[in-house]
């Protein structure tokens, strides 16, 4: 017959029992659980994630003083190859104890790889666009009404002053037949997207996801010209948007190509919940075209949130003012394009600057190389008032469970 003192004696004997291996204490850590630990934490330069999430560690053991450590990569050739093995060496280098790291490099089986495209896309179909009107990153097309005017140049360097600022950004060269975001965000020439199965995992340049044409382009340095019409460049925006994995973004960027074409249609009818900035000159001939693509842009359903106006007055050394385009276009842009139910401001006016211009062709953004230019202050003050700006998630569903 059992007393309650027997049946305290009892739990108290199996409690003290089990208490030495849970939880383990620390000496009971081995130097390979360390090792573990540390080249797991390792991040994927392309993916952003630990190497242990992506389940790239296979094995780890130490004999002596010499860590072994079996990984594998995504693919054969992994762009990113020598800088995890180097990351991972360096890791297991760290731990105490250890003074040698064996690193043995191997490459998922298509079994692995279909896994982890699958834990990627976090449960989303294939080919599936994530950047719908419930998603909750911000859809920004930046776009102009003819050439020339520094579209290109005011995305990219808006793009890093954005990353500068703590945000996950994202940017597609959607000017698939005039293409130049990867020059102007330094990416050399003959860099291509790692291609993991049906994903494409896009190059990262100042912390910002790029994709561009251009980049599956031959050539080298002078790639070829696209002579494409409007199917397939519908079928590229798309592409670039479905197929490419930009991870959890806050902001999405859109270089548009100028005017009011086959690719700017594409996008009203894919994104019609995206957020439209117009870039303009202040010259007449400039501004009067730009208000055209705002009001395209609106026709879909986008809305306008700005103006920019790039190569505005420019203060010279001996603080006389030159305003070799004129003044006065991004005002008649943004006073053309507000309504009895929107505003539009002018976010920005960035003065003529020869820095910026230098940073364009050497692929060095002003707001990198000269954040104390007129133009990457007035550029980083672009980004803080689209920041800033937010978006309203009334009636978006939010990733939250209530247990």
């Amino acid at each position: 017959m059992y007393c309650a003192t027997s049946c305290g004696r009892f739990l108290t004997t199996s409690i003290a029992a089990i208490r030495p291996t849970w939880p383990p204490p620390s000496s009971t850590v081995t130097t390979a659980d360390a090792v573990r630990a540390a080249v797991g934490g390792v991040t994927d330069p392309e993916l952003r994630r630990p190497l242990a999430e992506l389940d790239m560690i296979r094995d780890v053991r130490v004999d002596g003083n010499t860590a072994h450590v079996e990984m594998v990569l995504t693919i054969v050739g992994c762009p990113a190859a020598t800088r995890i093995e180097a990351d991972v060496r360096a890791a297991a280098l760290g731990v105490a104890g250890v003074s040698e790291a064996d690193i043995q490099v191997g490459v998922m089986t298509p079994a692995e790889r279909a896994a982890l495209t699958e834990k990627l896309r976090a449960g989303r179909p294939a080919r599936v666009m994530p950047f719908g009107p419930e998603s909750l990153t911000r859809v920004i097309a930046v776009t102009s009404g003819k050439g020339g005017v520094g579209k290109s140049t005011v995305t990219a360097n808006l793009a890093i002053a954005l990353a500068q600022q703590g945000l996950r950004v994202g940017l597609i060269d959607a000017d698939v037949h005039g293409f130049s975001i990867p020059a102007l965000m330094g990416i050399p020439a003959g860099t291509m997207p790692t291609r993991l199965d049906d994903m494409i995992l896009p190059p990262i340049a100042h912390d910002v996801r790029v994709i561009s044409i251009g980049m599956f382009l031959q050539g080298g340095d002078n790639p070829g010209a696209v002579a494409w019409r409007g199917p397939m460049l519908h079928r590229t925006v798309l592409q670039f948007l479905t197929d490419v994995y930009f991870g959890d973004l806050d902001v999405l960027l859109l270089d548009m190509p100028p005017g009011t074409g086959d690719v700017a249609i594409s996008v009203g009818q894919i994104l019609p919940h995206a957020e439209v900035l117009v870039v303009t000159t202040p010259q007449a001939a400039a501004s009067d075209v730009a208000v055209r693509s705002g009001l395209v842009a609106r026709q879909t359903g986008q809305s306008v949130i700005g103006v920019v106006e790039n190569m505005a007055t420019m203060t010279l050394p001996d603080g006389s003012v030159l305003d070799l385009f004129g003044t006065g276009g991004g005002d008649d842009v943004a006073r053309a394009l507000s309504t009895a139910g929107e505003n539009v401001a002018v976010l920005a006016r960035v003065p003529l600057s020869m820095a910026l211009r230098a940073g364009g062709d050497s692929g060095e953004a002003v707001v990198v190389s000269s954040p104390a230019d007129p133009a990457a202050i007035a550029i980083t003050a672009l980004a803080t008032a689209v920041k800033n700006r937010g978006r309203g998630l009334g009636g978006k569903p939010l990733p939250l469970a209530i247990g």
